[in-house]
């Protein structure tokens, strides 16, 4: 009600609680500091009402769900800092609106999928962070375009393909981090490049090729602090970066001679992990004195090794012939349909896919997820599949290798329609990938989240996705022997084909349940899905999943993540949740249902409800939610209009023997 209000500082309390609607009233505020405190729920989408807002500060306390796409209202904003959180979902495009932002850091969340072009449209941006987080794909060029830009952090994500030549323009960034993602190619450095930068780290990534002589060769030039550690390099260490205050280049492949000097000018260096470097340092052997030994070696047995070459490779050629020959025989005979059988020849397989993949080239990833790449692949038969492929790190990772070998048994045991078909596998040569029909509509989670495929996602195909999601979890408990809990039941876990049908994926954390064990395990599930149970209980039921179900339920129905709708939830006496009407939570981008899909809406609202329930037990079996949508008996013909959320929570009570009361 302090609507002449200009600053609101509250950071550094012990505040709880969600983010009251209701601070949408104060139309005059220009500073609103929440930071550090313990304030939950998700960021209210009436947030965008708060257009005079210059400074925002968020950070350090327990958000979760998706940034809304209302923040692109906030047009005056110079100031977003959302960081340390637990806010998942994508970077919404809406961010690029923020034309007078300064500074930005949504770092150290939960955050997932590409970082949007239109970032490129800050241009008065000078601190730009997005670290720890599974953001992927590649970095836009637009960044290249934020010629105000000092600080860019965009370390600890799952970033993919080359670094681009975005410092072009970047003539004032003094501190650049893109450590730890996925990069490959070369280093692209030109000798103006990177005159003021001050600390560049590009360590734990795939990157390639030999150090740029440039890194240190300008005159005048301000790097005091160089990381390149954990890649790919090739090649000699250049004698100008003897002048780089601090430098990292361990675990690569260079070879040769160290340069003089270098241990003089460095206050701290570290070079271990490079087998075939030499000279007059610790761990390192010295060089040798003279060539003319290995002249005369090669000299003489040149010619000698050249006749035994030939014969070999004369050799090879020839069995070559009358393998390739056989080969073809057999991959012909397998080529026609091999993903629809599971004991084909390994290394047909392997070969089948380099070929569709070009070698997992770049081109062909669709998207990286926590423990692996996604890669589409069309098949010489015309058949188009999805791969998983392990990442090579987490190959060598014994926790990610056992979530990869459970994946695969769990969906070699259970059939359903509902559930991701899983064609096949293949472990190669150190390469591990699962095959999977395509899905071409990707996630739920995306196709919500955009504006036109939401729009296309009517509500009849949305109660259907809701339906198909319950069968399938009903099928997995109550089922299979024994009962199989998925534990991660997210919308960015069920995906969508061409039809907009849904389907449950990523069962690398999937658990068989024992009813001889305790089920216990460690924290595993996204953030805004976990039933609140398992905080202090650490036990894996089925009740779980069921307590998932019903936020994504939620979810289909709103457009969005109920973050804020659950808050209120756990605390239904709040005035807020107490005056909530079903038909103003659903998502406004669709036209009101009419009387028929409303009663489908309200049978699973009210299930949703139900699932949410705080006690697991008060919570209805899968079975019995998949027997409801079933059955043709249907809710009382009531406007959506008239059903409250209070009504709906006291009421959406399963009565075992005679289904759900409705209002």
């Amino acid at each position: 009600m302090l609507k002449n209000l200009a600053i609101l500082y509250l950071s550094w309390n012990m505040l709880v609680g969600p983010i009251p609607y209701t601070l949408s009233h104060l139309t005059n505020l220009k500073y609103l500091l929440l930071a550090q405190n313990k304030i939950n729920g998700s960021i209210p989408s009436e947030i965008g009402m708060l257009k005079n807002l210059t400074y925002l500060d968020l950070g350090s306390n327990m958000l979760v769900g998706p940034i809304p796409s209302t923040i692109g209202y906030l047009t005056n904003l110079e100031y977003l800092f959302i960081g340390q959180n637990k806010i998942n979902g994508s970077i919404p495009s809406e961010i690029g609106m923020l034309k007078n932002l300064t500074y930005l850091d949504l770092g150290s969340n939960m955050l997932v999928g590409p970082i949007p072009s239109t970032i490129g449209y800050l241009t008065n941006l000078q601190s730009l962070h997005l670290d720890q987080n599974k953001i992927n794909g590649f970095i836009p060029s637009e960044i290249g375009m934020l010629k105000n830009l000092t600080d860019l952090n965009l370390s600890s994500n799952m970033l993919v393909g080359p670094i681009p030549f975005i410092w072009d323009n970047l003539t004032n960034l003094e501190y650049l981090d893109l450590s730890v993602n996925y990069l490959i190619g070369s280093i692209p450095y030109h000798e103006d490049n990177l005159y003021w930068v001050k600390y560049v780290n590009l360590s734990h990534n795939f990157i390639r090729g030999e150090i740029p002589v440039a890194f240190g060769s300008v005159v005048g030039a301000h790097l005091s602090s160089l990381d390149l550690s954990y890649n790919k390099l090739t090649g000699h260490i250049p004698p100008s970066l003897i002048y780089i205050k601090e430098i990292d280049l361990s675990h690569n492949s260079l070879k040769g001679r160290i340069p003089d000097g270098f241990d003089r000018y460095h206050k701290s260096y570290t070079l271990t992990g490079n087998r075939d470097l030499c000279g007059q340092f610790k761990l390192f052997p010295p060089c040798p004195k003279s060539k003319k030994s290995i002249v005369t070696k090669i000299k003489f047995f040149a010619p000698i090794t050249t006749f035994l070459g030939f014969l070999v490779i004369g050799g090879i050629l020839l069995s070559r012939c009358v393998f390739k020959k056989n080969q073809f025989e057999l991959r012909e005979s397998k080529n026609g349909n091999i993903f629809s059988i599971w004991n084909y020849d390994g290394h047909i397989a392997y070969e089948d896919i380099i070929e569709a993949t070009e070698d997992f080239h770049i081109r062909y990833c669709i998207g990286t997820g926590g423990y692996g790449s996604v890669y589409k692949a069309e098949l010489p038969s015309g058949n188009v599949v999805a791969l998983k492929k392990l990442h090579q790190r987490e190959a060598e990772n014994p926790v990610f290798y056992r979530s990869f070998i459970n994946e695969v048994r769990v969906l070699t045991e259970i059939r359903h329609r509902n559930i991701m078909k899983l064609h096949g596998f293949c472990v190669h040569k150190g390469c591990r990938f699962l095959i999977y029909e395509y899905m071409e509509r990707g996630s739920l989670f995306c196709v919500l989240r955009n504006v036109d495929e939401a729009m296309e996602l009517d509500w009849s195909k949305r109660i259907n996705i809701i339906k198909g999601t319950a069968h399938a979890l009903s099928y997995m408990h109550h089922e299979c022997i024994p009962a199989i809990v998925h534990r991660d039941i997210s919308s960015n876990n069920i995906l969508l084909n061409s039809k907009f049908q849904g389907f449950i994926s990523d069962f690398g954390t999937a658990k068989l349940l024992d009813p001889d064990s305790s089920n216990q395990t460690l924290v595993i599930g996204t953030y805004g899905y976990i039933a609140p149970e398992f905080a202090y209980t650490m036990t894996v039921t089925e009740k779980c999943d069921i307590y998932s179900f019903g936020v994504v339920a939620l979810e289909v129905l709103m457009g969005r993540h109920p973050g804020e709708l659950l808050s209120s939830l756990s605390s239904s006496s709040s005035s807020s949740f107490q005056n909530m009407m079903l038909n103003g939570i659903l998502d406004r981008r669709l036209p009101l249902p009419n009387r028929l899909i409303g009663q489908d809406i309200l049978l699973v609202a009210t299930i949703a409800f139900a699932c949410l329930h705080t006690q697991p037990k008060s919570r209805p079996t899968m079975k019995c939610v998949s027997q409801e949508f079933l059955s043709r008996r249907k809710p009382n013909v009531i406007p959506l209009t008239t059903v409250s959320l209070m009504q709906l929570s006291k009421q959406a009570v399963y009565m075992e023997g005679s289904g759900f009361a409705y209002c």
